[in-house]
């Protein structure tokens, strides 16, 4: 399997860039440098939105990443760092991004540059069908919105996972409107259910066919999940009772941050 080396700011995680991970994981094993704070403003000329350590750990939570590490000392644009640590065959970057100053540094050191075309990184793969069957330990489900994917949501699912695997049900676009009004999701329905694919905590996701807090109970009868898995925000009456009544059993978890990483809230990153 080839080494692949991917290298950029991965600030603000969306799907363009979480497709682009994805291409680069079908050429090789995926390890991502990521700028620290003070290039990322140097390079992109702004600003990161998200800390260093927290950029880290959204990149190596996607399931298309080995590993994530911030590049030491003072990266540049056209050169790769931590050739030290990692001894890359593939350099991966976006079509726009293979410019000559790459490709002159890639053939002085015998290294491929592979540029992935924007027109792949574009469409929305379709998700696979709900396979309950591919479970091998406890079943555990969850569901939300997780509009704008942030590192809360990655806490969330890595702390779900250790109770079993984890069946994820993404809220349809209409039960979203209809629950948190004019405005929402940011983003639609096969963009979100993607992007939790895309984590590697999550066994199974899909599109809740229900309607109300408990979208996911017609999935839920073919799941026959063993938990049902909230966080302190998505605490319902109705959601116990509902547990209570088919024997699952029904666990509330503190919103913790994953260690030395800010609280994140879709509400507050979005601003309403």
């Amino acid at each position: 399997m080839k080494t692949v080396v991917v290298v950029g700011s991965f600030d603000d995680l969306r799907s363009r860039q979480a497709r682009f991970l994805e291409e680069a994981a079908k050429i090789g094993e995926v390890h991502a440098w990521v700028w620290p704070d003070a290039a990322v403003r140097r390079i992109a000329g702004k600003p990161a939105k998200f800390p260093a350590g927290e950029r880290v750990y959204m990149a190596q939570s996607l399931r298309f990443v080995k590993s994530a590490r911030i590049a030491a000392g003072q990266p540049t644009a056209h050169a790769l760092p931590g050739l030290e640590v990692i001894k890359p065959q593939v350099w991966a970057v976006m079509e726009g991004e293979a410019v000559e100053e790459k490709k002159a540094f890639c053939a002085g050191l015998g290294i491929e540059l592979r540029a992935i075309p924007e027109s792949s990184l574009l469409a929305i793969p379709p998700a696979p069908p709900l396979e309950p069957r591919l479970a091998h330990r406890r079943k555990v489900i969850v569901s939300g919105c997780f509009d704008w994917l942030h590192s809360g949501h990655m806490r969330f699912f890595e702390e779900a996972a250790g109770y079993g695997d984890l069946f994820v049900d993404v809220g349809s676009d209409n039960n979203i409107r209809m629950l948190k009004g004019k405005g929402h999701p940011l983003l639609n329905q096969d963009t979100r259910l993607y992007m939790v694919l895309a984590v590697k905590h999550v066994k199974q996701a899909f599109i809740g066919s229900g309607f109300g807090w408990l979208d996911a109970a017609p999935e839920i009868a073919r799941i026959k999940p063993d938990i049902y898995l909230v966080n302190e925000d998505g605490d319902r009456p109705e959601k116990k009772i509902f547990c209570e009544e088919r024997g699952i059993q029904y666990l509330v978890l503190k919103r913790t941050p994953k260690s030395g990483l800010p609280p994140r809230d879709s509400t507050t990153l979005r601003g309403f």
